[in-house]
């Protein structure tokens, strides 16, 4: 009966471990893909020449902590028996991938909001603390037979690395806040001087302006970024040290059971064959996330040999305040919970002031071993670094006749008060600054490759700005009994497109070539639209046009009107416009009636198809009032015309929009604001040069900013012209007049 109940324990448990070698290759595919996202943030650091590698694809979050959990398994597994050579390597080289990947994670910290950056290190921590601590009641298990645990050093070398990059996260994560807070007022600080300097130029800013006016807010926010400033750190420095450290374990375990044994055929658990691909998925990894983390220690090294000597020494026994700030606060502050009884909150406020002076201690220990590390390394690899700087000195002699007649922006403009440094930190180097300044200057490029071509040969139809006023006439009687609803930029442009695309008799190829210009200019006024309307007013507005927009550029349809069809249904361009305006009205009209809602009321309120039905039913009412006697031709001709005088009258907020894309946004989100921004001034620069030698009728540069304010003033422009002309009419009347006596009392 025993034997039997073996037996049936003996198939129950081989059938449990039959799809193990499986779950191997899950863990190794998991491996594999953290070590694609580590290559991934290697790769765009080396391509972008941004030495200090953010964190962009392989950053601390639910999936990438998920996948470290499933990568590793092994360590976890308290009962698989797990004591060749394959296995025993793999879960060594398991525990380094942990270590390579904190490493890495380290300044995604920066893209974190306060609480996000405390959740995630409680979640890292609480993987970590786990893997720990399987290990260690693995060890404790089996103490017994520890001499023959294959390459048991290596493992507790691993732990003991992973622990210590966990301490450096949490020290890291610690000077977030107050170094947020530091740089965001400096910043400001910063942003006043460049506004200041804006408001010295009278009017629109030309293409130079906008230029140097980029490159400082780039400099502000590449230095200010908070990646950049942890990497900038000395205990990101430390993880550099601690992961080439880990690497270098992993390897020399390898390389020295590899002299003895095939170490990929070793296998004896249950993951079989399996186990082999999990030593080489994570011992890749290891080795790639490597690259990264080594990379920021000697950058940071290279940076701090130029400043050697007292100053450094004298830097490394000093702890900048930034780094224990968070926990003073908190040591400061009450406690956040209520207890009625004074002696236990006395107790209570006393145990944890007593606790963080602990930690404050630790974070002044660890900041300062920190520092003393990067001095050693710095001693030690000087010499290195002076050969390599003077093989590169003799090299640039060679070209220095070439590029001492080029004349460069970069020295004129001084870029140095708008380096954002902490308290204490050493300047950048020259040329950690010149590829910032690069970096800006190649994203202005990329934005010139993509020119629109077609917008800017369209815009040339535009010689004033008359179309902006007359799209829409004061004449025509309002469909809603209070008010107009508001234009968007965007709106008007859609709808003289879709009614020009259904006038009959009119070259295909004009109608394209409309279409393309059109298509390129939609996404800057839809930009437009969304930066200058503050206080998203016209959202509904907006949203309409949007809709309308999708209709004609992807189905050359209004609002389920096939325009190609309606361009066969009517006679000539006048009955077009009639259908289209009926239509409309129809649309508006039957809403009035049925629509119940209080809030309906509002022009604003209205649902997209009934806010462009209205546009449609007063922009070809317009044109019936004031072009109905034209060809189709000429009507087409008139209607491109219009077009361009509102694309133009918009497009001229683009400097305007350039200089506010670049001071948006949150501190974690304002480099990519900015690269933005520069990339718009390549792609629009020339539009920006075309459109500033015209005759505004503005006197600021956001005046213009809305439909309404242009339709104002160039109806206050065209108002003042009207009464020139008259006074000038009267007063050559009366000089006739008077010339007329004269020669009477001649005679």
């Amino acid at each position: 009966m025993a034997a039997t109940q073996t037996s049936i324990d003996t198939d129950v448990e081989r059938q449990l471990e039959a799809p193990m070698h499986f779950i191997g290759l899950y863990v190794a595919g998991a491996s594999l893909l953290c070590t694609l996202a580590m290559a991934a943030d290697t790769s765009h650091g080396f391509w972008r020449k941004r030495h200090w590698f953010p964190s962009r694809y392989f950053a601390l979050n639910a999936t990438s902590l998920t996948l470290l959990a499933v990568a590793m398994k092994l360590p976890m597994d308290l009962t698989t028996r797990m004591y060749a050579v394959t296995d025993r390597l793999a879960k060594v080289s398991s525990l380094a991938f942990m270590s390579t990947a904190t490493a890495n994670f380290l300044p995604s910290l920066g893209s974190m909001r306060d609480n996000d950056v405390f959740m995630n290190v409680v979640a890292l921590a609480i993987l970590v603390v786990t893997v720990t601590i399987n290990v260690a009641i693995q060890v404790y298990q089996i103490h017994s037979y520890l001499n023959a645990r294959v390459a048991f050093p290596e493992e507790i070398l691993a732990i003991g690395s992973m622990l210590f990059l966990l301490v450096l996260f949490a020290s890291t994560a610690l000077m977030i806040p107050p170094t947020k807070r530091y740089l965001e007022k400096k910043y400001h600080e910063m942003h006043k001087i460049a506004s200041k300097e804006e408001q010295d130029d009278k009017g629109r800013m030309c293409n130079d302006k906008l230029r140097v006016l980029i490159k400082k807010y780039w400099v502000m926010a590449e230095t200010s970024s908070p990646q950049f400033v942890i990497v900038r750190s000395v205990t990101c420095t430390t993880s550099g040290v601690v992961s080439m450290i880990v690497a270098l374990v992993l390897l020399e375990a390898e390389l020295r059971m590899s002299t003895q044994v095939n170490i990929l055929d070793q296998s004896i658990s249950s993951y079989a064959w399996s186990t082999k691909w999990i030593l080489i998925s994570q011992t890749i990894g290891v080795i790639v996330g490597t690259v990264a983390p080594a990379s920021r220690w000697f950058n940071a090294v290279k940076c701090r040999s130029k400043t050697e000597g007292s100053k450094s020494i004298k830097g490394v026994f000093t702890v900048e305040g930034y780094w224990t700030q968070k926990l003073v606060e908190w040591r400061q502050s009450s406690l956040s919970f209520q207890i009625r009884h004074l002696v236990s909150r006395k107790l209570l406020h006393h145990l944890r002031g007593m606790f963080l002076k602990l930690c404050i201690s630790i974070q002044c220990v660890i900041v300062l071993a920190s520092k003393l590390l990067l001095l050693i390394s710095v001693y030690i690899i000087s010499p290195i670094i002076s050969c390599i700087s003077y093989v590169r000195r003799l090299k640039r002699q060679t070209g220095l006749c070439h590029s001492v007649s080029e004349p460069t922006a970069q020295a004129e403009l001084d870029i140095g008060p708008y380096v954002m440094l902490l308290e204490g930190e050493q300047k950048l180097s020259e040329e950690t600054v010149e590829y910032i300044l690069n970096e800006v200057d190649s994203v202005i490029q990329k934005g010139k490759k993509r020119k629109p071509a077609n917008l800017s040969k369209f815009l040339n139809k535009s010689c004033n700005f008359n179309g902006v006023a007359e799209f829409d006439s004061h004449q025509i009687p309002s469909l809603h009994p209070e008010e107009v609803a508001p234009y968007c930029w965007s709106l008007p442009i859609v709808t003289l497109t879709s009614i020009a695309l259904a006038l009959p008799n009119v070259e295909k190829r004009k109608s394209e070539q409309l279409m393309k210009s059109v298509t390129e200019g939609i996404s800057y006024v839809k930009l437009i639209d969304t930066i200058l309307d503050k206080k998203d007013g016209l959202e509904n507005i907006r949203t309409a046009a949007d809709v309308v927009w999708v209709g004609v550029e992807l189905y050359h349809r209004w609002q389920d009107k096939d325009l190609q069809e309606t361009s066969l249904e009517g006679k000539n361009g006048a009955e077009i416009l009639r259908q289209l305006g009926d239509r409309a009205e129809t649309t508006v009209v039957e809403f009035e009636r049925d629509e119940r809602d209080y809030l309906m009321r509002e022009p604003l309120n209205w649902p997209a198809n009934v806010i462009a039905a209205n546009s449609m039913y007063r922009i070809s009412r317009t044109i019936l009032l004031t072009q109905s006697e034209k060809t189709d031709d000429d009507l087409f001709e008139h209607l491109s015309v219009t077009i361009a005088d509102v694309l133009a009258a918009c497009l001229t907020n683009l400097g305007h929009v350039i200089t506010v894309t670049c001071r948006r946004n949150a501190i974690e989100e304002r480099e990519k604001s900015v690269r933005k921004a520069a990339l718009l001034l390549g792609e629009t620069e020339d539009i920006i040069a075309h459109l500033r030698q015209r005759e505004l009728p503005l006197s600021a540069p956001d005046q213009g900013a809305s439909v309404q304010e242009w339709r104002a003033l160039i109806d206050t422009a065209n108002n003042i012209n009207r009464d020139f002309s008259s006074k000038t009419n009267i007063e050559t009347g009366t000089s006739k007049c008077r010339e007329e006596i004269v020669d009477i009392k001649v005679e």
